[in-house]
Parts: C-alpha cells; structure tokens; sequence
C-alpha cells in the first residue's frame, strides 16, 4: 500500500491575522490562570518539603518531615473526619432537598419566578453575610432558635451538635443552586417518555423513580461530584461563624481551616502545604472511585 502523503497546507495572512488575535484575546486569561493558579500550585508542592527560615525568611528543606508531622497528628485526622461529616450532611441533604424543589419547580404553579428567585438568593449573597446571620440566629442568649423553640441550646459552642449546625448552613446556603442545574436537566427529558407512562397508567411516584431519576443521572453525577470538592475544601463558613475561642473548634474545623491556622496564623507555612497537598491526595482518591462508579450510576438517553 501506498503511503499517502499530507501536503502541509501554509496559513493565509487573515488566518495569522485572526489567530494572532485569537491569542491577544485569551491572553489575560492564560496570565492570570498562571499567576493564580499554576504558580501557587507548584509553589505550594515545594513549600511542603520545606521549613519556614528564622523571622519568616526563606525555606529550609526538610524532606518528608512535614508530611511525617501531619500524618502522625491527631489533630489532622480529627480535622479530616469533620471535614467528612460535614460532607456528609451537606452533600445528600442539599441534593435531595433540591432535587425535590426543582420537580416542584417544572409543575404549574403561580409565582413560580419569585420562588425560584427567593430559592436561589443564598447563592448571591456574600458567604461572610449569610454565616453572620446564621451565627446571630444560633445565638445561645439572643438567638431567634431558641427565643421561638424556647430552648437554650448551644448550636455551636456544643461540640456534640455544632457540626451538625454548621452543615445546616450549608444545606440551606447550596440549595438554590442545586435547584437550578436540576432544573436545566429536567427540561433535557423528552415529554414522551412521561405520556407513554400516563398512558400506561403510571403514577407520578412511578414516573418520578423510573424516569425522572434514571435520566437525571448524568446532572446529578455531575453535582455529586462538584460539590463533594466544594464541601471537602470548605472554608469561609467555618472561619465567619467559629471563633477561635469557641470550645467546639477542635471538633468541628475543617481540614483548609487547619492549613488556614498553620500557614497563615502560626507562620508554618511548610505545615500546612503538607496539609493541603494531602487534602488534594484524598480529593483525587475520591474523585477516582466517583469515576468508576460512573458507568454504573449514570445513564444516558
């Protein structure tokens, strides 16, 4: 057989003109995706073999000995299993709950604009105003929980209950947002699918596991996962509503609250890069498992 030879085709003045453009245009983007991203992600992997110098200066390397130190401290796993149990709380509830609304949402309902808007508000609102808000409503003393339960419940000095406090707030922050790419899958469903099963005398319970859910799967695969990283790399909500005085810190901070403390606070910053780059080893284990569990989960019309 012969071999068939690909003629290398020049570009055209226009086409050097319109890429040379094309690269002008994307080029802040590129910049900025170096400077914010890239390097700090490399900076940070050679901070975790190294050691703050004296007075802050400079890095000594040490090797594995920060990642030997982190490994070895209770703290960092007990950081990790509550940064666990927040996911827990928030990941499932927060897409059940949406997932639910959004179904809500497709039926004929008056006013369905002004709920969608009022669902989707905690999204636009500044994490450190919602967590404030949160933090006056779990007022032990002048809380409107307890003034309305009557109760005096400490929400989040309480190490046994905090945590399950501060997922609330998460539950509640990430809803409409989670509504709202539910939403965008929903309409993706062909309408045959539900008047063949009305026409076969299926119920909206029926239609709703059989249909609904099965063909839902790709949007609600691509949740799970999103926001599984969003609540292992939680952050601003945990630092707005626990002081550092608060007795229920230990139980309830989170793993980048932890590497917040060392690298920031304490001025270890060798620390807590080893903390933060096992926090990226664990979300890519994580995420691994996610994807082979894909072909067994997701199903695609």
């Amino acid at each position: 057989m012969e071999k068939i030879k690909c003629k290398k085709t020049k570009m055209s003045i226009s086409q050097k003109k319109e890429a040379f453009w094309g690269l002008v245009f994307i080029f802040p983007t590129i910049l900025g995706l170096i400077i914010l991203n890239f390097y700090p992600a490399v900076q940070t992997v050679y901070q975790s073999f190294c050691k703050t110098g004296d007075f802050g200066r400079g890095n000594i390397f040490v090797g594995f000995e920060n990642y030997r130190a982190v490994v070895a401290s209770a703290e960092t796993w007990q950081a990790l299993w509550n940064t666990i149990k927040y996911t827990l709380i928030e990941v499932p509830l927060g897409i059940a709950i949406s997932l639910i609304l959004a179904a809500m949402m497709q039926q004929k309902i008056k006013c369905k604009t002004i709920f969608r808007t009022i669902f989707f508000l905690p999204m636009v609102c500044a994490p450190a105003a919602v967590a404030m808000v949160w933090k006056w409503l779990y007022n032990q003393q002048f809380g409107l929980l307890n003034n309305s339960l009557h109760t005096n419940v400490a929400w989040i000095s309480n190490p046994n209950i905090a945590w399950l406090s501060i997922g609330i707030i998460g539950v509640w922050s990430i809803i409409g947002y989670n509504m709202v790419l539910f939403i965008g899958g929903l309409q993706e469903i062909p309408k045959d699918y539900y008047e063949a099963a009305q026409i076969d005398g299926a119920s909206g319970i029926t239609q709703f596991f059989n249909i609904t859910i099965p063909l839902l799967s790709p949007t609600t695969f691509f949740i799970v996962q999103t926001r599984i990283i969003g609540a292992l790399t939680i952050f601003d909500l945990m630092f707005m509503v626990m002081d550092k005085t608060n007795v229920a810190l230990y139980k309830t901070q989170s793993i980048v609250y932890l590497f917040y403390t060392y690298a920031f606070t304490n001025g270890n910053k060798g620390y807590g890069a080893a903390i933060v780059m096992i926090l990226v080893v664990f979300i890519m284990l994580v995420t691994l498992i996610l994807q082979k569990c894909e072909k067994m989960f997701v199903f695609y019309n």
